[in-house]
């Protein structure tokens, strides 16, 4: 294959999309989130945090002390897209997103979200 249809495949294949989870594995604070494309949000963090410019400066200051081996970045759940024209998943991940921070409570002392979001 050349590189211009490697370029094309990789453009025409569907990212993966749903929730993610970055968890300090010493304190057991985590921030949840939703992408339409997991594999780069994830890569995106990772970069901010190395380059000490994440705009979430608690998460920040932790990886700065504890350094990145105390870090876990997971994608907690998936979403299949609908296969109708049109079709907009943003709805449906902060559906996804809203059912994930209230299962894990991800804020206050347990999260890097300064307060609980709600579903809406």
């Amino acid at each position: 294959m050349d590189r211009k249809a490697l370029t094309r495949a990789y453009k025409e294949t569907p990212r993966p999309m749903g929730v993610y989870r970055i968890r300090n594995t010493v304190n057991g604070r985590s921030l949840v989130a939703s992408s339409v494309d997991l594999p780069a949000i994830l890569n995106r963090h990772k970069a901010a945090l190395g380059f000490g410019s994440h705009s979430n400066k608690e998460l920040q200051k932790d990886w700065n002390e504890l350094g990145p081996e105390a870090f876990a970045f997971e994608v907690l759940d998936t979403l299949t897209p609908s296969d109708k024209p049109g079709y907009k998943p943003a709805d449906d991940l902060r559906a996804l997103e809203a059912m994930w921070i209230e299962k894990l409570s991800p804020a206050e002392d347990l999260g890097y979200d300064p307060t609980p979001k709600r579903p809406g």
